[in-house]
């Protein structure tokens, strides 16, 4: 259970003992979700994120939740992917693959994966395709029931890295995008899709990720270096799940 909670006029800050009660807490959350919308027999789309947190809920819902959600109501897709095969240790399906959707009982037409080992540009588009083709739409734009999202040291989220504020403004739904340090091209949703959807939640694990949550918090100028700090849904609901060690400054 979480033994602080921070209601702000733009989110919900909850934050855990430890990252397997978030963890914990977050899976029974989303299986209530995805019960909720299964009830009309409405597919239910979620994006999902790399990292170590998310590698953590996926062990949780694959030990504790795999016979007990309707799985088959449930699509899967990717905030970001390495431009990797999916047999990389750094392809984002391909952790989820090993740790989570291996272990369900979920028809492979509902796993929406991005061909990271394809030609970039290419396959931004063609994926692209893929959302408009199996995702509701709000706006002109993909509307994702839940996105994951996980919060870099300095502030990234997605593959959308500091300095490119701009794809907060694309008309696209994905773009590519680099890693400012390795080179190492990137696929990645745009910002005004992830802001369509109806829930975003950020989990925020560790001490190394305290400074940055606590720079978020600020409200001061420099959080307009951080592009975390432009994930704020037009209509939906934004949610921080942080366990003890990332939310001691705060």
């Amino acid at each position: 259970m979480f033994y602080a909670i921070i209601n702000q006029l733009d989110k919900i800050v909850k934050i855990f003992p430890s990252p397997n009660e978030l963890a914990m807490n977050f899976a029974e959350k989303m299986a209530s979700m995805i019960a909720r919308s299964s009830k009309n027999a409405e597919p239910f789309t979620i994006v999902l994120s790399g990292g170590t947190t998310p590698e953590l809920l996926f062990k949780v819902l694959s030990e504790n939740f795999a016979e007990s959600v309707p799985w088959k109501f449930v699509h899967f897709f990717w905030g970001d992917e390495r431009c990797v095969p999916p047999d990389n240790d750094e392809s984002n399906y391909g952790m989820a693959q090993r740790k989570f959707l291996s272990r369900i009982e979920i028809p492979s037409g509902n796993i929406h994966r991005i061909r990271g080992e394809d030609d970039p540009e290419n396959e931004a588009a063609r994926y692209s395709i893929e959302i408009l083709s199996s995702v509701r739409n709000r706006d002109r734009l993909p509307l994702f029931d839940l996105v994951i999202l996980g919060l870099g040291e300095d502030g990234h989220t997605a593959s959308i890295f500091p300095g490119h504020s701009e794809l907060f403004d694309s008309d696209k739904i994905c773009e590519v995008a680099l890693h400012p340090v390795t080179g190492q091209k990137r696929i990645t949703l745009t910002g005004r899709v992830i802001n369509n959807a109806d829930n975003v939640t950020f989990l925020v694990t560790g001490k190394t990720k305290a400074e940055i949550v606590e720079n978020m918090f600020k409200k001061d100028s420099s959080v307009i270096n951080f592009p975390a700090s432009f994930i704020v849904p037009v209509y939906g609901k934004l949610n921080w799940y942080i366990d003890h060690d990332a939310g001691i400054l705060i």
